[in-house]
């Protein structure tokens, strides 16, 4: 087909030319940092609703910012969940739990011992605080930083750590990348390489509690980046349509990868105000404030439990690390937001509100963060001995054959047959590690 001809522009006319916009991050690396023209509010200010009122009364809510911990560190305002010092206490140390875990495999990929990792450092409330406001057999649809959610859980620190080196103690046989855990004592769903796909499952998953009449919700988590996929779009609308009993939490991190949260949209509204364009409750909350995390996340379990109908949140936070450890943030934003970042570090500010609160002190938080690390350190090695990354020991070779089918059909029995004969063949032995 030919292409079309641009038409001369009238003579005289002062139309101006098209043009395209392509989102530009505010820094680049070398750039001196200002986040004045983000509008944090004041903790306190923003009013906390019926649990059962109307989407359209929260208008406020997905513009504004939902915060409880002031910068005197106290508790403000009708969100503060009030929750008792061994709560809180408890809270901290799966914070510092999940930081000391991060920090170790993040050490064991550069060793060679894994091939992948992925840090949620400046992240930990909107995993572990919004998880500790669910119930213990509520379904979590993670993504692949919500690592903090199963250590809150109580989940064997061995098994992750098996599951990161895919060594022969990993339940998952090795058929999932590094980091991609699946508990279903613990009601956390397999996290999913494909972005996105866990929104729509958490949203089936909830229609069906709420078919079979369970009491038992549904909540996921999904980054800011993955909001542009078409699987957000449907989850929300089924969402809607079937006031499904569902939280999507959307974790806006400011980055998705190397790219800024205004490709996916930040640049024209927040994430929070998507909600309500599907009829969807929206609450926009500091990320970076664990008392904010929970109340909100309480409100919406509420919410959910009440029939009133899911809700959209928005965790405002941001992240400190690389996108993983196969990137380097350096090369594509300055080395100073992370210290600028102007609602801080979710942990310190938990530790100094229990300071403030007289509950805790530095020497304790010190005593709390060496404990984690020597817990850390000694379940690594219990886990080693079942193998790193490349050391032999791994699942038996025939294994990848097996729990796909209930009854393996006649080809796969030749090949598996086949390929098992040829592997004792080279490698005499092998089948037994």
């Amino acid at each position: 087909m030919a292409e079309r001809p641009n038409p001369p522009r009238a003579a005289g006319s002062n139309t101006p030319g098209l043009s395209l916009h392509v989102p530009e991050p505010k820094f680049r690396p070398g750039d001196p940092v200002d986040f004045g023209h983000i509008d944090v509010g004041a903790p306190g200010t923003l009013p906390r609703p019926d649990e059962t009122c109307d989407p359209r009364e929260l208008h406020e809510h997905a513009y504004g910012l939902v915060r409880v911990l002031g910068e005197d560190a106290r508790a403000q305002g009708p969100w503060d969940p009030k929750l008792d010092a061994d709560t809180l206490r408890a809270m901290l140390g799966h914070m510092a739990l999940t930081r000391a875990f991060d920090e170790r495999m993040f050490r064991g990929q550069r060793q060679g011992k894994t091939s992948f990792y992925m840090k949620c450092t400046g992240e930990e409330a909107t995993s572990i605080a919004a998880s500790m406001a669910l119930a213990a057999d509520d379904m979590v649809f993670p993504s692949y930083r919500q690592q903090g959610i199963l250590i809150a859980r109580g989940y064997p620190l061995v098994e992750m750590i098996n599951q990161i080196y895919s060594n022969k103690g990993d339940k998952l046989k090795g058929r999932q990348l590094p980091i991609m855990y699946s508990s279903r004592e613990k009601s956390f769903f397999t996290i999913s390489g494909n972005l996105a796909t866990q929104t729509p499952q958490a949203v089936g998953w909830a229609m069906a509690s709420a078919i079979k009449g369970d009491t038992r919700i549904a909540a996921t988590w999904v980054g800011e980046g993955s909001t542009a996929e078409g699987d957000f779009h449907s989850a929300c609308t089924f969402a809607t349509v079937y006031n499904a009993p569902v939280i999507l939490n959307v974790v806006n991190n400011q980055w998705a990868i190397s790219s800024f949260s205004g490709f996916a949209g930040a640049e024209r509204t927040t994430f929070a105000a998507r909600a309500l364009g599907y009829g969807l409750a929206g609450l926009r909350v500091d990320g970076n404030d664990a008392l904010a995390c929970y109340a909100a996340e309480q409100w919406a379990a509420n919410r959910a439990r009440a029939n009133a109908g899911p809700t959209l949140i928005e965790f405002f936070t941001y992240r400190a690390e690389g996108h993983s450890t196969s990137d380097d943030p350096a090369q594509y934003r300055s080395a100073q937001e992370r210290s600028e970042w102007p609602l801080g570090d979710p942990v310190t500010r938990l530790r100094n509100h229990l300071i403030a609160l007289g509950e805790w002190d530095e020497d304790r938080q010190a005593e709390m963060d060496r404990r984690a690390a020597e817990t850390v350190l000694a379940t690594t090695r219990e886990a080693e001995a079942n193998g790193i990354l490349g050391h032999g020991l791994h699942h038996p070779f025939r294994t990848m054959f097996e729990d796909v089918f209930e009854e393996l059909p006649w080809h796969l029995k030749e090949q598996a047959e086949q390929a098992i004969k040829e592997r004792q063949t080279k490698w005499p032995g092998s089948l037994d590690q």
